[in-house]
């Protein structure tokens, strides 16, 4: 009954099965892997967090460049403040508003740009406090420059005089006249009436847009694999079930039943011509 199996058709169905079914099976368990890093990731970036707001700061010069050990790390810088700008569509707690930027000149003559904090509504430099005068020294949360386009960050241009859209050095260096480091810090204290802004996951980390999307790979991979399988199977008892009725006389019963019903139509055409 089954030595069809043994046929070259069946021969290419079965190793298309074999082949298929294992390489679904581990794609979908590479894609599930992936998931549980960035979940184990996600939890290592939490505890990392709360690591990091205990820690005794460190000097800003030796935590860069920043990357995803140093991101979020207690920095400290001593300068003097300048230039103000101020960040728009800024969202915190649910609610949108804008950064106050400042860059603090240090010693070395770069700039770096210090989050000093949130005020909710549309940016108006009115509301922003002005920065402290003289000589001062500011600790804060360090992060890597901005993209536009991710994670909140607009990308729109045009933006008005004494606002920028990125806190980035590539978007900052066309604004002021002297050089800007490639990261910048949040303040932990924020002055009245401000919000100190929380310090962001590094790029790339947590559970994101991505890590789901593993998730639904998974599923789809585990999917592709079900269906190779049930395909088979189907194909398998189509194949038996003919082959039952062929011994039966079944096929050719059917199919000398249709040869009578063409032969009596065609005399009837006859008869009728």
């Amino acid at each position: 009954m089954y030595r069809f199996l043994l046929t070259p058709r069946w021969w290419g169905i079965n190793v298309f099965v074999l082949l298929a079914v294992p390489f679904c099976v581990f794609m979908g368990s590479w894609q599930l892997g992936r998931f549980e890093d960035r979940v184990q990731e996600d939890r290592g970036v939490t505890e990392q967090a709360a690591q990091n707001r205990a820690e005794t700061p460190s000097p800003l010069d030796g935590l860069l460049p920043v990357d995803k050990a140093t991101s979020g790390r207690q920095a400290t810088a001593t300068g003097r403040y300048a230039e103000q700008l101020l960040v728009p569509d800024r969202e915190l707690d649910g609610e949108r508003g804008f950064y106050v930027l400042t860059l603090l000149r240090t010693g070395t003559g770069k700039a770096l740009p210090v989050v000093r904090g949130w005020l909710p509504g549309a940016a108006d430099p009115a509301k922003a406090p002005a920065p402290p005068r003289g000589e001062v020294t500011v600790t804060g949360a360090l992060q890597a420059s901005e993209t536009p386009g991710d994670n909140g960050v607009t990308a729109r241009s045009g933006l008005p005089k004494g606002q920028t859209g990125a806190i980035s050095a590539a978007s900052l260096v066309n604004l002021v006249p002297y050089d800007v480091y490639d990261a910048w810090i949040t303040l932990a204290d924020a002055d009245a009436p401000m919000t100190a802004v929380p310090a962001a996951a590094p790029q790339g980390t947590g559970l994101d847009l991505k890590a789901f999307q593993n998730l639904g790979y998974t599923a789809e991979w585990f999917a592709f694999a079900g269906f190779v399988v049930f395909m088979w199977f189907r194909l398998l008892r189509r194949e038996v079930e003919f082959l039952r009725d062929a011994e039966l006389g079944l096929a050719g019963a059917e199919g000398a039943d249709d040869e009578d019903a063409g032969t009596e139509g065609s005399g009837a055409e006859r008869v009728t011509a």
